[in-house]
C-alpha cells in the first residue's frame, strides 16, 4: 500500500466559531496550524490531550490524509463554554 501524499495536497481548515477558513499548501502545515490555534483555547485536559495526540503524533498527516481520501473531509469537534465547535479539514477544490 502506498503512503498518501501529504505534501502536495492543499487543505482548507476551519475551526467553527473560532477561525475563518484558511488554506494551507500542505497537510502537515494545516495540522500544525490547527494545533497551534486549539492549544490556546481553554479546552480542558481531556480534550487538549486528544487533539494533541491526533494532530501531532508521528503519523498524523498520513492518518488524516486517509480520512480525506476516503470521506472527502474530516470533522472533529470540541466543547468550549457549553457550545460544540467543529474542526473541519478538507482538500482544497481545484479548478478543472
Amino acid at each position: 500500500m502506498n503512503a498518501p501524499d501529504t505534501d502536495s495536497t492543499p487543505v482548507v481548515v476551519e475551526i467553527e466559531g473560532i477561525t475563518a477558513p484558511a488554506t494551507f499548501p500542505r497537510l502537515p502545515d494545516a495540522l500544525t496550524a490547527v494545533w497551534d490555534a486549539l492549544k490556546l483555547l481553554p479546552l480542558g485536559t481531556l480534550q487538549a490531550d486528544a487533539f494533541r495526540y491526533f494532530l501531532t503524533r508521528p503519523d498524523a498527516a498520513e492518518r488524516t490524509m486517509e480520512f480525506l481520501e476516503r470521506d472527502g473531509r474530516l470533522d472533529l469537534s470540541f466543547t468550549l463554554h457549553g457550545r460544540t465547535h467543529a474542526v473541519r479539514l478538507r482538500p482544497q477544490l481545484t479548478e478543472s
